[in-house]
């Protein structure tokens, strides 16, 4: 039902913009090549128009602002790239499929020789078109925003923070900048392009009223009042858009890329991120999303291989074979010896992926028991180890890992999740309960291309992605055994052992402390608490 209405919509909007408007186009370029190369044979004329009219962000002061209004755009003010595809590249791969991310890329030669609002029009097409509402709404909320902050423009970001009301007027799609807007950067109004849908899908078509155009949207929302303060590029209809403004500076991209100051370093974002999902660990601009396309069926095959030496050869060697197909894998420490004989090793590690109990089985080079709360048949099949899964029942699961216990070591990873930003999450006391010969483990996992955890996505996938990136990286740390006085058997409460041998995790790590759970993790990203019903009983993952 969505594609003939796409089709009839796409059909008006080919006769009227690329029929009716081409020669007015043609035309224009024309004429600003002619006013180029007059320039260039004009020295004087070419210098005394590319200073701006309006001042360097530099020269903002931000004292004072509190009351004031500041309007500006996200493309080129906000964030420091010029080019929005790779936000469109995320929504097509992530929201959408590894074809639609195809697609995408074979446009980009398209895209080189389109004007601005063609290009535009483009790339929301291909990245839209039967696309489903939910699935945008997702990526809005779990992937986009770490891009985002990582692209922020520091000195950009200054100003705004200083001002107390902010509004941001884009040409972009506004639902692929309002949720990090107003989450993030506490922004009150955003205006931006809205897209047509019918049902629960996107058409990939505007709605009617077309593209923003952020001078009219401008004064259409403040009419007769002038905000205060005005950022812009130093293009000119950012120029047009900022002059309506009592005050205006501009952001120089020139000056931008040469300078580190307007580089956002993480303990300067506005808000911890600690929560994303989604595959791609990389900003897919086109020549990266190029790399990773060339990529992917040597990472297939790679990745196959790297399963199958862990599972069927010796520690060894799987290790001597693993580093020479790009597995890096950094080992600290030795084995515990055991205090008592008739009970194994506990080993306390933090969660970084589904592989944390396999690489450190392969570094200590002795068979290790992994107990999980989920496994997908997947992961079961490839682990070189023997897993047991948990119910969440507190009594029961404490039986379950005090028998295997008795059988010989065993692995736990106590926050329930993975996470991968340098945070702890919030450990579960049981293990503390257990065991006295407890050895925390420091695990740190590192990527280039593709993501090893999912929240939303195929978990069964997750070894395969991480085994994919072209040098994957591990870190393990064996720490000192914690001594009697510090664990149950010597006085103290499971709440005090678990949070003890957090703090000291996190400290080996230089990561940071939190009292954040699973829960929270799935709300924030899947909008879910993780747990789904299948076969009339309940899985945890």
């Amino acid at each position: 039902m969505v594609f003939p209405v796409v089709l009839h919509k796409l059909a008006d909007w080919v006769l009227y913009q690329v029929l009716a408007k081409s020669c007015y186009k043609a035309a224009r370029k024309m004429r600003n090549c002619g006013i180029l190369l007059s320039n260039n044979n004009n020295p004087s004329l070419k210098s005394s128009q590319q200073p701006s009219l309006f001042p360097s962000v530099r020269k903002c002061c931000l004292e004072g602002r509190g009351s004031d209004t500041l309007v500006c755009d996200i493309q080129g003010t906000l964030l420091r790239s010029q080019s929005f595809f790779p936000y469109f590249m995320l929504v097509a791969f992530e929201g959408g499929s590894i074809v639609r991310a195809f697609l995408l890329l074979l446009s980009c030669p398209i895209l080189w020789v389109l004007d601005y609002e063609l290009k535009l029009r483009v790339m929301i097409f291909i990245s839209f078109c039967g696309l489903r509402l939910k699935d945008m709404e997702n990526v809005s909320r779990a992937v986009l925003p770490k891009f985002y902050l990582e692209n922020l423009n520091l000195q950009a970001y200054e100003v705004l923070a200083s001002t107390g009301t902010k509004a941001v007027f884009t040409s972009v799609p506004r639902v692929m900048v309002e949720g990090f807007l107003k989450e993030y950067l506490g922004v009150a109004n955003v205006i931006g392009s809205e897209l047509h849908t019918y049902g629960h899908y996107y058409t990939g078509l505007l709605s009617e009223s077309g593209l923003v155009v952020k001078h009219r949207a401008l004064k259409e929302f403040f009419g007769d009042t002038k905000p205060d303060i005005g950022l812009g590029s130093l293009s000119l209809h950012d120029h047009l858009f900022i002059s309506l403004c009592k005050e205006a500076y501009v952001i120089n991209k020139e000056e931008s890329k040469s300078s580190t100051s307007s580089v956002m370093p993480r303990e300067k974002y506005p808000k911890p991120l600690i929560f994303h999902d989604g595959r791609l660990a990389f900003l897919p601009t086109p020549l990266a999303t190029l790399t990773m396309f060339m990529w992917l069926p040597f990472g297939i095959i790679i990745a196959i291989f790297r399963v199958l030496i862990g599972i069927y050869l010796p520690y060894k060697l799987a290790l001597l074979l693993g580093s020479w197909s790009g597995v890096n894998v950094q080992f600290k420490g030795c084995n515990p010896s055991r205090s008592n004989h008739k009970k194994g090793v506990l080993y306390v590690c933090t969660h970084r992926t589904l592989l944390d109990p396999v690489f450190l089985s392969t570094s200590l080079g002795k068979p290790l028991t992994a107990v999980t709360y989920s496994l997908s048949k997947m992961s079961e099949f490839i682990a070189p180890l023997k897993t047991v899964r948990l119910t969440r029942d507190r009594k029961q699961d404490g039986d379950t890992m005090q028998r295997l216990l008795s059988e010989g070591d065993l692995v736990v990873c106590p926050e329930g999740t993975t996470c991968r930003e340098p945070y702890l999450l919030r450990f579960s006391s049981l293990f503390a309960e257990l065991a006295e010969d407890i050895v925390p483990v420091a695990i740190n996992a590192q990527v280039s291309m593709f993501y090893g955890t999912t929240a939303s996505g195929l978990k069964c996938l997750d070894p395969i992605f991480f085994l994919m990136n072209p040098r994957p990286s591990y870190n393990l740390e064996i720490l000192p055994k914690l001594p009697r006085e510090l664990t149950c058997a010597g006085g103290k409460s499971s709440f005090e052992v678990a949070n003890y041998i957090q703090r000291t995790l996190a400290d080996a790590l230089g990561f940071e402390c939190t009292t954040l759970t699973r829960r929270d993790k799935y709300m924030m990203l899947a909008g879910n608490e993780g747990i789904v019903i299948e076969n009339n009983r309940k899985n945890i993952y």
